[in-house]
């Protein structure tokens, strides 16, 4: 439970001109700077507050608030301050400011330390560096079959798409298969009427030279899945004894996989082990914020510890030569778990996210956030910003091309690739061709 605020200090601002940054909690929550006088986006569903923010921090109206992390720009011309958690990894605490006149008074809920620098994103990088993590390997460039299939995706898709590839000439390292494939959230290892073989699509891809990929949510169990009618005591619980609620998606209510179950850590380790055997290398982790949600656990874990031996049990099963792209993920719990991280909502062939919330899909938000977080890569791991989508029906497809290229991070295209006009080849070639890898 969330601890008392104890005020941490009183800086004087320029209301005009000072800037304050908001660290989001988890990879879909809104995270950038905003002026004194601006309204911090927040939800507007209270679903969205469990799926894409931190369930259980509620803001008041017209406070700022950041997760971990919060920088302060004065704008009188003094250093930029930041308070960062002192424990990232174990404890994140929230982080208060509110303006009072010419005064910003900060707060927090728990340990945190202050340093100064030139400016946000400076200072940010500056904390991120003296963690002294080891710089993350170079993301391999990527095909994700998400943002032109969904969960309709077939086998043949795949195919069609690697033949294009050749086709076109596009220097794709890793083709992955997105959400679609499986029978159920949960039962991983079970194919959907759409797929044959995993390991034969696995071994289609290798046989063209690729790398093969993979998704999977491994801490969301569907309630009508067969994980779930065979196994109930491998899912998380509510402190009334019902299930542990991870919010509502895909037409369903989730449940919370209990990794510190002995026996759920078995079948999800086998999960893992079965996928890499089969040939898949390159596996995107998604809707991670499921596994550090508050609930009883088979153990005595607090909720971020178990979301880390979580995390290190699938790290464990794929092997450290295999690259791990975490997505939903909460951010600074996440730090030295991860060769690549989603660092903003999901994009969408549309600006405007639904209800103007920015955890929602849009290009909007993805570049707000995602602009935010420039401070992270190369520092904590290679930042995702989303896929490229470059086909003639994306809204604003050339702005959203810029920020991609712009970023520096993970390049995957997300495309029906014969439905690239002569733009979206030429761009989707150059902007994965210029990854060194």
């Amino acid at each position: 439970m969330p601890h008392p605020f104890t005020p941490l200090a009183l800086v004087p601002v320029d209301p005009r001109t000072a800037r304050v940054h908001e660290e989001g909690w988890q990879s879909w929550s809104p995270s950038g700077a905003y002026a004194l006088g601006d309204k911090p986006y927040r939800p507007t569903d209270d679903n969205w507050a469990t799926v894409c923010y931190r369930p259980g921090r509620t803001v008041p109206s017209g406070v700022f608030q950041g997760e971990g992390l919060l920088a302060l720009a004065p704008g009188d011309g003094s250093p930029v301050r930041l308070w960062a958690a002192a424990d990232p990894l174990h404890a994140v605490p929230s982080i208060r400011l509110e303006v009072h006149g010419e005064r910003a008074e900060v707060s927090a809920d728990g340990p945190v330390r202050e340093l100064t620098g030139r400016d946000i994103q400076s200072a940010l990088a500056t904390w991120a560096q003296g963690l002294g993590l080891v710089a993350p390997r170079p993301a391999p460039t990527v095909w994700c079959s998400w943002y032109e299939y969904f969960t309709a995706v077939t086998e043949e898709d795949i195919h069609e798409n690697l033949r294009a590839m050749d086709t076109l000439d596009l220097p794709i390292d890793v083709v992955q298969i997105d959400d679609g494939y499986q029978s159920a959230l949960g039962d991983w290892l079970t194919l959907s009427g759409r797929f044959r073989s995993r390991a034969g699509i696995a071994e289609a891809i290798r046989a063209r030279g690729r790398r093969a990929g993979i998704w999977t949510a491994p801490f969301l169990v569907d309630p009508a899945s067969e994980l779930a009618a065979e196994h109930p005591q491998w899912l998380v619980r509510d402190p009334q004894g019902g299930f542990a609620h991870a919010g509502r998606n895909w037409g369903h209510d989730l449940c919370v996989l209990d990794t510190t179950h002995p026996d759920a850590a078995a079948y999800l380790t086998d999960v893992f082990r079965t996928l890499r055997a089969e040939g898949y290398d390159y596996f995107k982790v998604d809707f991670l914020y499921a596994g550090a949600l508050d609930g009883v656990r088979h153990s005595s874990d607090d909720a971020l510890t178990a979301y880390r031996e979580g995390i290190s049990l699938v790290r464990e099963a794929i092997g450290a030569d295999a690259y791990l792209l975490g997505c939903g993920a909460p951010i600074l719990p996440s730090i030295g778990l991860f060769d690549a991280m989603r660092v903003s909502p999901d994009t969408a062939p549309h600006r405007r996210p639904e209800a103007d919330d920015y955890s929602q899909p849009g290009q909007d938000p993805a570049e707000f956030t995602g602009v935010g977080r420039r401070w992270q890569h190369g520092r904590l791991w290679v930042n995702d910003p989303d896929c490229l989508m470059a086909r003639p029906a994306v809204e604003t497809r050339e702005r959203w091309a810029a920020h991609v290229e712009s970023t520096g991070g993970l390049m995957a295209s997300s495309d029906r690739l014969l439905s690239l006009d002569e733009w979206g080849v030429t761009t989707t070639r150059r902007l994965l061709g210029g990854v060194a890898r």
